[in-house]
C-alpha cells in the first residue's frame, strides 16, 4: 500500500482501517530527533540525585544534611519532611487502588526504609559530580531491622512486620494484630466439594514465580521547573502525563491547575511507568532551589527502586471427568506487593480461570508485603503468573485423561454469553476461534525432532475502557491535526490517524496525530490495560464525526440547501440526491479554505468514559528443544493466535503480540530478581538480569483472529496484554513433553532444568 493516493482499500468498505501505514513517529526515532525523558535541557538547570537505603528494612532515626548543604554547588536537599504527611483517611482517592499515603512514602521514606534502594533523601546541584558527592555527605542514622523477602515466609506469624497499621482486609473476623497480609480477595461460584466429588481425575500442584522487571530500555527521567508564583511545569516520560499531574498535586498538596505536564516520547513502559518516583521529588527540589531540576535514574536505580511485578506462590487444584469436562477448579494465589500493599492479586483472581466455562470455580488471593520495591503493573498485571500455574495444571489433566490439550480446552471453553469465572457474562468473544485456529495451524501438525516438545497454553485479559479526550483541528489547507491525551507506547498515533482518516475520507498522510500536554487537551486516563485504541479511538471517531457534521453544514450553507440534503462520502460533500440540486462536490480542502467565510475554524472535540471494552483471548503453541547435558532450552518455533477484534494497524498488532511473547519467554526461562541473605539485590543490571535477545528467539508467528467488538465503531479490542499471559505455561508444557519433567518453579533456567532432568 503506497501513501498519498487516498484510495487504499481494505475490504468491507474500509479505506484506511486495517492498512499498514508508515508510523508517524518513525522518522524522528530512527534519525535520533525524538525527545525522550532525558533529552530536555533548560537554562540554569540543576542535576538531581537520590540517596537510597542500603538496608532492606531499617528505622530511620535521623537525617543530617548540613554537610551536603555546605558543599559548594549544592542548591537544595529534600527529605520526607518537605512532603505533606498524608493521613491514612486520605489514602484512597478515585476509583483505583492507589494508596497515596504509601505512594508518598515510596517517593521519600518516612519513618522506615522498607527495601534495598528505598529513596531517603535527594539533592540538587550544579553538576552531576557535585550531586553525587553531596549524597555521600548526608548522614542517615539507621536502626537495622529483620527483613523478609519471600511471600510465604512473610505470611508466617513470626515474620518481621513491615507496617504496624496494616490489618488484613477481607477476612472475618477482622484481625486485631498487624501483619504483612494486607488483603484477601476471592472470586468464583458453585459448589467445589460437589465438583471435585464428581471428578474422575484430580490434579493438585504448587507453583512459584519470581519477581521480574518490565525491562524498558529508557530509565525514568524528568525535568521540573517551579516558577516564583508556584506554577509548575514537568517534562517527563511516562504512560500517563495526566497521572503525573494528579499524583504530584495530591502528594504535594497543590492545585491541579498549578501543574502542567508535557509528555516526552517513551522508551518502553509495559506498565512500569504508571507510577511516579522522581517527579514529586524534582518539583520539591526545584521549588526549594528556585531553578529547574533534571533527574534521571541509573539502570541500577531502576532495578533497585522501581516496581517489578510480583513474585508468587500459587496452589492449583483441578478435577475433570474422563470425557474432559472440568467439574471443579480452585486456586490460591499469594502475591508479593513489595514494601507497600497493592499487588495485582485481584486481577489474578479475575483472569486465572476466565478462559473456561466452569460450574464450580474459586480463586482466593492474598496481597502480601515483603521487603522489596513496591510492585508495579507489568503487562496484563497479575495474569501471567496465575496462567502459568493453571495452564500447566490443565495440561497435566489433559495428559492424565488422554485427551488432546486443545480438545480439552475446546470442551470447556468460555464462549459468548457464558458466565465468567469472576462474575460478568461474556458478550461476543473469540476464544474458541483461537483454539480452532491453533489446532488447524500447520505448526500444530508439524513433526518434532529428538529432545523436542510442543506445549499449548491459553490466556485472557479483560481489557478496560475509561476516560479519554480527543480533538481534531482542520487546517486551512485541508490537512488535520488529531490531538489526544494518550502517550503512544504501542502505535496509537498511527491507529488514531487511520480511524480519523476513515471517518473524514481523506488520505491518512494528511493527518498529523500528536500527544497533547495536560493544558491542551481534556483529561485522559493513562495508557495501560490495552485501553487506548478502544477508548481514545472512540473519542477520535466521535471528534471526526463532529468535523464531518460541520463540513456538511458548511456545504449546505454554500449551496443554500438543508443540511440533511448533504452527504459526506470519500472526503467530499455531495448533494444527497437529485432532489437536493446539482452542485459540484466540495472536498474537505475546499471547505477548509472557505472556513473563515462560512463560520470560522472547523474543530471537533470529544470527551467520554468508554464502556464495553471487549475481553481478549489468545492460544499459543511453543516448540522447544532441550539440551540434556546443560539444561539449556531453545525455543524452536512459536505461534501466537489471538482474537484482536479488528486490527486497526495490523503491523502494530503483530508487534504487540510478538513483543508479549518475547517478554513471556524471558520470564519463563531466565529472568528473576536475585537477593542475597542480606536482603540486597544482587543483579541490578542487564548483564546479570538475563533478558532474551534476538538470538534467543525464533521468528514468532502472530496469527490474528478477528471477532469484532460491537462496542467499538470498527470492532477493536485491546491486544497488548494478552500476549504475555500464555508463554510461561506454553514453554513449561513444551519442556515437559520434551524432557518428561514438570517445572513448577520459575525461571526454568539451565541449572534448575538440569537438576530436574538428573532427578535432584
Amino acid at each position: 500500500m503506497s501513501e498519498g493516493n487516498g484510495q487504499a482499500k481494505n475490504g468491507g468498505g474500509l479505506h484506511w482501517v486495517g492498512t499498514r501505514s508508515i508510523r508517524p513517529d518513525g522518522v524522528d526515532k530512527v534519525t535520533g530527533r525524538a525527545n525522550f525523558g532525558a533529552d530536555f535541557f533548560m537554562p540554569g538547570m540543576l542535576t538531581g540525585r537520590v540517596l537510597r537505603s542500603p538496608h532492606p528494612h531499617a528505622r530511620i532515626r535521623s537525617i543530617d544534611a548540613s554537610k551536603a548543604l555546605a558543599l559548594p554547588g549544592v542548591k537544595a536537599v529534600v527529605t520526607c519532611d518537605d512532603m505533606p504527611d498524608i493521613p491514612a483517611e486520605e489514602a484512597f482517592v478515585g476509583e483505583g487502588p492507589m494508596n497515596f499515603r504509601d505512594l508518598s512514602r515510596n517517593c521519600l521514606a518516612r519513618g522506615k526504609a522498607l527495601y534495598d534502594g528505598h529513596a531517603v533523601a535527594a539533592v540538587a546541584a550544579t553538576t552531576a559530580a557535585i550531586a553525587e558527592q553531596a549524597l555521600g555527605l548526608i548522614e542517615v542514622d539507621y536502626e537495622v531491622l529483620p527483613h523478609v523477602i519471600d511471600v510465604e515466609a512473610a505470611m508466617r506469624p513470626d515474620a518481621p512486620v513491615l507496617h504496624d497499621d496494616v490489618f488484613t482486609q477481607g477476612v472475618d473476623p477482622a484481625p486485631t494484630r498487624p501483619s504483612n497480609v494486607a488483603k484477601r480477595v476471592q472470586t468464583g461460584h458453585g459448589d467445589l466439594d460437589a465438583g471435585f466429588a464428581a471428578a474422575d481425575v484430580v490434579v493438585e500442584r504448587h507453583f512459584t514465580t519470581k519477581p521480574v522487571h518490565q525491562g524498558y530500555i529508557e530509565p525514568h527521567a524528568c525535568v521540573a521547573s517551579v516558577s516564583e508564583d508556584g506554577q509548575t511545569t514537568i517534562w517527563g516520560s511516562s504512560q500517563g502525563h495526566f497521572m503525573i499531574r494528579a499524583y504530584v498535586a495530591k502528594l504535594l498538596a497543590m492545585d491541579i491547575s498549578e501543574i502542567r505536564v508535557i509528555p516526552a516520547e517513551i522508551g518502553g513502559g509495559f506498565g512500569g511507568k504508571t507510577l511516579v518516583y522522581l517527579e514529586p521529588v524534582a518539583v520539591l527540589l526545584s521549588r526549594k532551589s528556585g531553578r529547574p531540576v533534571k533527574m534521571v535514574m541509573s539502570r541500577e536505580e531502576v532495578f533497585r527502586a522501581t516496581g517489578p511485578t510480583s513474585g508468587t506462590a500459587i496452589r492449583v487444584k483441578i478435577g475433570a471427568k474422563k470425557d474432559g469436562t472440568i467439574t471443579a477448579a480452585e486456586a490460591e494465589c499469594k502475591y508479593q506487593a513489595g514494601g507497600f500493599p497493592g499487588s495485582q492479586v485481584h486481577a489474578a483472581a479475575m483472569t486465572g480461570f476466565a478462559c473456561y466455562s466452569l460450574a464450580n470455580v474459586r480463586i482466593i488471593g492474598w496481597d502480601v508485603c515483603v521487603n522489596r520495591p513496591r510492585c508495579a503493573a507489568y503487562r496484563a498485571p497479575g495474569a501471567p503468573m496465575a496462567a502459568f500455574a493453571i495452564e500447566s495444571t490443565v495440561d497435566e489433566v489433559a495428559e492424565k485423561i488422554g485427551i488432546d490439550p486443545i480438545d480439552l480446552r475446546l470442551k470447556n471453553a468460555a464462549k459468548s454469553n457464558s458466565q465468567s469465572s469472576y462474575g460478568p457474562q461474556f458478550r461476543e468473544i473469540g476464544y474458541i476461534e483461537t483454539l480452532k485456529a491453533a489446532k488447524e495451524h500447520p505448526h500444530y501438525k508439524a513433526p518434532l525432532g529428538p529432545n523436542q516438545g510442543r506445549g499449548i497454553a491459553s490466556g485472557f485479559w479483560f481489557n478496560i475502557g475509561g476516560e479519554s479526550s480527543a480533538a481534531i483541528n482542520v487546517n486551512e489547507d485541508g490537512t488535520a491535526v488529531v490531538a489526544t491525551g494518550s502517550p503512544d507506547i504501542g502505535g496509537s498515533r498511527a491507529s488514531m490517524a487511520l480511524m480519523a482518516a476513515e471517518v473524514l475520507g481523506i488520505d491518512q498522510a494528511r493527518i498529523r496525530p500528536i500527544v497533547a500536554d495536560t493544558a491542551s487537551i481534556g483529561y485522559t486516563f493513562l495508557t495501560g490495560g490495552s485501553r487506548v485504541t478502544f477508548a481514545t479511538g472512540m473519542a477520535v471517531v466521535e471528534s471526526a464525526k463532529q468535523v464531518v457534521q460541520q463540513l456538511r453544514e458548511r456545504a449546505a450553507k454554500i449551496w443554500d440547501i438543508d443540511v440533511d440534503a448533504v452527504e459526506w462520502k470519500d472526503g467530499e460533500a455531495r448533494p444527497a440526491g437529485s432532489n437536493a440540486g446539482r452542485f459540484e462536490p466540495l472536498s474537505l480542502k475546499d471547505l477548509a479554505a472557505m472556513a473563515g467565510k462560512t463560520g470560522g475554524p472547523i474543530i471537533g472535540r470529544s470527551a467520554l468514559n468508554a464502556q464495553g471494552a471487549g475481553p481478549g483471548f489468545g492460544t499459543h503453541i511453543c516448540d522447544v528443544e532441550i539440551d540434556r547435558e546443560t539444561g539449556k532450552v531453545t525455543i524452536v518455533r512459536y505461534t501466537a493466535v489471538q482474537d484482536v477484534g479488528k486490527a486497526i494497524h495490523p503491523s502494530y498488532v503483530e508487534g504487540q503480540i510478538q513483543g508479549g511473547v518475547a517478554q513471556g519467554i524471558g520470564w519463563a526461562l531466565n529472568e528473576e530478581y536475585i537477593y542475597g541473605d542480606d536482603g540486597r539485590l544482587q543483579n541490578p543490571g542487564f548483564l546479570d538480569y538475563r533478558m532474551p535477545v534476538a538470538s534467543d528467539l525464533p521468528m514468532i508467528d502472530a496469527v490474528m483472529v478477528e471477532v469484532p467488538n460491537p462496542a467499538h465503531p470498527y470492532g477493536a479490542r485491546g491486544v497488548g496484554e494478552v500476549p504475555i499471559v500464555p508463554p510461561m505455561a506454553a514453554v513449561a508444557n513444551a519442556i515437559y513433553r520434551a524432557g518428561g519433567v514438570r517445572m513448577p518453579d520459575l525461571p526454568m533456567s539451565p541449572p534448575r532444568l538440569l537438576a530436574a532432568l538428573d532427578g535432584d
